[in-house]
């Protein structure tokens, strides 16, 4: 008796096409499911008539000018969802639409555009997200060819608490502009309240595409669908109350480092290797009583806020940032205390001091050092939203079933008072027991992805908390007997108290899961060893995986992404003969094939 696949959502199609849809569909990424959906409605206008619709689904290869392009270059998924988000309205307004992540949009095309949207992320000291590089360096380089016939928009996102706020989508904008483009509207500049200017500038992205396009008709009238019987699977604005199931401390040095085990249960959540879980946060009640104390404010007081009316301590505790001090609310403090010195930190040219000041700091510390009066109802409004935090999955669900494993470092730091602070959500999870309900989604990273062919060898770079990813990536290799090798270069202080997974790595090697292992303890030898440094060791091996194939892996912090990146870098000029300048362009050339993929934050 053979057995049949039932379609998540109900359709009109007898049951044997519709398990062709579900097979047709299965394990597709959202940039292929936008292609096919464009080839579905050209079919539609086709009369059905296959030819036709090939022709129709041709053209989102090669854009038609009456076509509206949206790219997006995400780092952490913001941009992507937001840019789904528009492409999905566009769609529904009958606009012709294709959505392209900046390393799958071919930059020969850009001569050919007639209408681009660009949502882009900054990160670091100014830089693009990886998927983007390469279409930045283009835009800016001398290849870029005019663009007189371009309409364009731009929105960036970024944390204006950094010198180098939004300074991609800056100059993306400008560039375009220079490039002779013709910019329909004002660049937005969204930073971590990201809502506030990118709603706005979506809808106004929403209304220029309906009014380019009015006398087109749509593409098809489509009906969302709805699951039948069940519930969607949980998403960042509905997450799924995930079970703690286990909360173990790994580290046994200064650092409190934790493996955290949640539980899936009947979620319907889905995750592959290189994802990561979405946990909505919570303040701590200490430090919620410790402000409303200082600022003498009642917290059972009732506040209305965006259509939302809470007490105030729940709009502290569940709904506000108080670990993360934004730049905005301190310019906003400055301007209620009157503090002179507190003015001239946040004066353009002293972007970097600030920069230097903000580290460590929490709002009760800039509340403590600076006295101002606020109002329950102002100090919500200036607070930015309480935003989701992101943490690489460390298993694999063929391994481990209907949960989702985390390395977590306990965020603990001084303050000038002596009291404690703490990361938002690193303390609750640190700080929850088992049976505990975490908020939770799972975030997609495309980016980030074991090699197709798994008979291709994976090196993985990971120090410290890095690591995570690369746990379930050795899980799931293992899971599906893949016969490509394993090369992990680990790195922490000391040997005896920060080896994370010891156990498990020393099982994997045995077992032949895992070749090849590299340990950098910076803090047990007189000189300071890095990750970078074991790289540079071992430069004639690496080079030679590279070039047999292997597919290079970077998860960690932005500052040693940067020193891995030169070290690679190095290896691929001294083992090929190439210069600097080529050896950063063949590992360019790495990304662009998805052999070279970081995870940097």
């Amino acid at each position: 008796m053979s057995s049949t696949v039932a379609p998540l959502f109900p359709t009109p199609l007898a049951d044997d096409k519709a398990e062709l849809l579900v097979r047709l569909t299965e394990g597709l990424d959202s940039e292929r499911l936008w292609w096919l959906s464009g080839y579905v409605a050209g079919l539609a206008r086709a009369g059905g008539a296959p030819a036709r619709a090939l022709q129709l689904a041709a053209q989102t290869e090669a854009p038609p000018a009456a076509q509206l392009t949206i790219v997006y270059g995400s780092q952490t998924g913001n941009a992507k969802r937001l840019a789904e988000g528009l492409a999905q309205q566009a769609q529904d307004a009958g606009v012709p639409v294709r959505l392209l992540r900046a390393d799958a949009y071919a930059t020969r095309e850009l001569k050919q555009e007639r209408y681009l949207y660009l949502v882009v992320s900054t990160q670091g000291d100014g830089d693009p997200p990886d998927d983007a590089r390469g279409l930045v360096e283009f835009i800016a380089g001398k290849r870029a060819p005019p663009l007189k016939q371009l309409k364009y928009a731009v929105l960036g996102l970024g944390d204006s608490s950094y010198p180098q706020f939004c300074a991609v989508g800056n100059r993306l904008d400008q560039r375009l502009a220079e490039l002779g483009a013709t910019r329909l509207f004002e660049r937005g500049e969204a930073d971590l309240d990201i809502d506030a200017v990118a709603a706005p500038w979506l809808q106004r992205a929403l209304d220029a595409a309906r009014d380019a396009w009015k006398a087109a008709p749509p593409l098809a009238t489509v009906t969302p669908l709805r699951v039948a019987g069940a519930e969607p699977a949980a998403t960042r604005e509905r997450p799924f109350a995930a079970e703690l199931l286990a909360n173990q401390r790994i580290a046994l040095g200064d650092k409190d480092i934790r493996h955290i085990e949640l539980s899936l249960g009947d979620s319907g959540l889905r995750y592959e290797p290189g994802d990561a879980l979405g946990v909505w946060p919570r303040n701590s009640a200490t430090l919620v009583d410790a402000i409303l104390a200082l600022l003498a404010l009642d917290g059972d007081a009732e506040i209305s806020h965006a259509g939302l009316s809470l007490p105030l301590r729940d709009w502290l505790g569940e709904k506000r940032e108080l670990t993360r001090l934004a730049r905005p609310f301190v310019a906003a403090h400055a301007q209620r205390s009157g503090d002179a010195d507190l003015q001239a930190l946040l004066a353009a040219e002293n972007a970097a001091a600030f920069g230097r000041w903000r580290e460590g700091r929490q709002v009760i510390d800039l509340l403590r050092q600076y006295r101002a009066g606020w109002s329950g109802d102002a100090l919500v409004e200036a607070l930015r939203p309480l935003t989701p935090r992101l943490y690489s999955i460390a298993s694999s669900q063929k391994a481990v079933g209907d949960e989702a494993h985390l390395t977590v470092a306990h965020v603990e730091y001084a303050s000038g008072d002596g009291d404690p602070r703490w990361g938002v959500a690193s303390h609750l999870l640190a700080t929850s027991g088992e049976g505990a309900s975490l908020p939770v989604y799972i975030e997609r990273n495309e980016r980030f992805r074991l090699p197709a062919d798994d008979s291709r060898d994976a090196i993985m770079i990971g120090p410290g908390t890095g690591v995570a990813p690369f746990r379930g990536f050795v899980q799931e290799r293992a899971a599906i007997g893949a016969g490509g090798r394993h090369w992990l270069f680990f790195g922490n202080p000391h040997f005896r108290r920060d080896f994370l997974y010891q156990l498990e790595w020393q099982r994997a090697f045995k077992a032949g899961q895992l070749q090849r292992l590299d340990l950098a303890f910076s803090r047990d030898t007189a000189a300071k060893i890095y990750v970078q440094h074991r790289l540079r060791e071992r430069g004639r091996e690496l080079y030679d995986w590279l070039e047999g194939g292997a597919h290079l892996y970077v998860c960690g912090a932005i500052a040693m992404g940067k020193d891995v990146h030169a070290a690679l870098r190095d290896i691929v000029a001294a083992h090929s003969g190439r210069s600097d300048e080529d050896a950063e362009d063949y590992l360019d050339g790495l990304q662009r094939q998805g052999r070279y993929a970081r995870d940097v934050y």
